[in-house]
């Protein structure tokens, strides 16, 4: 009989976390010990049973997902931490296994397949889907936008004309011009429109 796997469901969706914990809870060589709602709650469970492996939801309240993990990771090094989400964004991905996620899938996984991401991990291996695996290697070549540049560009998605930036930020028209031109550049666009669509689709900017 293997090691049980001690398994720790984050999510702020209680029927989900149910469903998780009766998928996993039906294999001989896993057993969900706590579930948590939000980041707080996360890591006291964490403290308190310091599991072998963590499911993370990347939205959650008190914190996100990738807080969460860089905290969990940071304090108990050996609990792998698998990111389970709807969101499959580029920066979402980068961000997750940046702070030390062993593994990214997405929700409408099949039993079969989470129950394998989780014997992967906690063997030490890591886990991703191959298209995102593709995109995550393109995204380690685009330099990180700075946080000003962040903030232009969720200003520009949210439909702020230039002048609006600027006096939003209270920086000057010709600053804003520059960061726009800098953003470009590393999204690899030539237009507001498609930096905003680039956004959208990297996963930078969440449309909440």
């Amino acid at each position: 009989m293997p090691d049980t796997i001690s398994i720790l469901i984050v999510d702020d969706h209680p029927a989900l976390r149910v469903g998780l914990g009766t998928i996993l809870s039906g294999q001989p060589d896993m057993r969900v010990v706590a579930e948590a709602g939000d980041v707080p709650e996360a890591l006291a469970q964490c403290a308190r049973h310091q599991p072998d492996v963590v499911l993370m939801d990347l939205r959650l309240p008190g914190g996100g997902g990738v807080e969460a993990t860089l905290a969990i990771r940071k304090r108990w090094p050996a609990t792998h931490v698998l990111i389970v989400t709807v969101y499959d964004g580029d920066e979402d991905i980068y961000r997750a296994l940046q702070a030390g996620a062993s593994g990214y899938v997405l929700k409408d996984l099949t039993s079969a397949e989470l129950v394998t991401a989780v014997r992967t991990i906690h063997r030490g291996g890591r886990v991703m889907p191959p298209d995102a695996a593709a995109r995550q290697r393109e995204r380690s070549r685009r330099k990180d936008l700075s946080p000003r540049e962040l903030e232009v560009l969720q200003h520009l998605v949210n439909g702020l004309s230039n002048k609006e930036i600027a006096t939003a930020l209270a920086i000057g028209d010709e600053s804003v011009k520059t960061h726009l031109r800098d953003l470009f550049m590393k999204l690899g666009v030539t237009s507001r429109t498609q930096a905003a669509i680039e956004a959208i689709r990297q996963g930078i900017i969440h449309l909440d």
